[in-house]
């Protein structure tokens, strides 16, 4: 699928769809987020943990490395309240939204020594990963999404799920 956002609200758009249409695997799901410095990577992932309602401010964590996020269960709390439409209501699928920027890491082996083989192999994990080309070599088959900024506003969004 291929997107031209020319807007916050239509990146927003977007992630929440591809939230909606995510779904566990046998492992850990994987997204790896592509493309340039000020593409767009960060702000999409703002929008999908979003849309998981999580009301942290979402950064890259290019010093931290790794940031992770507890999802709470909303089915309830959206019926009762027919809660807002642009959220996507989380039942069992995923305990965790962890955000990974690999910017920073110069060998494989550095994910590796950060729990990435144990984080991967949760299925309730949901794992976002910007600068994934940083760790080809042990990132899995994935969720590829590509950004590429037309203008100042604008961005072309690629997703292969």
């Amino acid at each position: 699928m291929e997107f031209l956002s020319k807007s916050l609200e239509e990146t927003a758009k977007i992630a929440r769809n591809l939230s909606s249409k995510l779904k566990p695997r046998k492992k850990a799901t994987v997204i790896g987020l592509y493309g340039e410095l000020g593409s767009g990577k960060t702000t999409f992932m703002k929008y999908l943990a979003e849309s998981f309602r999580i009301e942290e401010i979402i950064q890259s964590p290019t010093f931290v490395i790794e940031k992770v996020y507890e999802l709470r269960d909303t089915s309830n709390e959206i019926r009762k309240n027919s809660g807002p439409s642009n959220i996507v209501p989380r039942t069992s699928y995923f305990d965790h939204l962890i955000h990974i920027d690999a910017y920073r890491i110069e060998k494989e082996e550095e994910m590796l020594n950060l729990g990435w083989q144990e984080i991967m192999a949760d299925p309730k994990n949901l794992i976002c990963v910007e600068w994934p080309e940083r760790i080809a070599g042990i990132m899995p088959e994935h969720v590829r999404i590509s950004f590429e900024h037309i203008d100042k506003s604008s961005r072309k969004i690629k997703i292969e799920l």
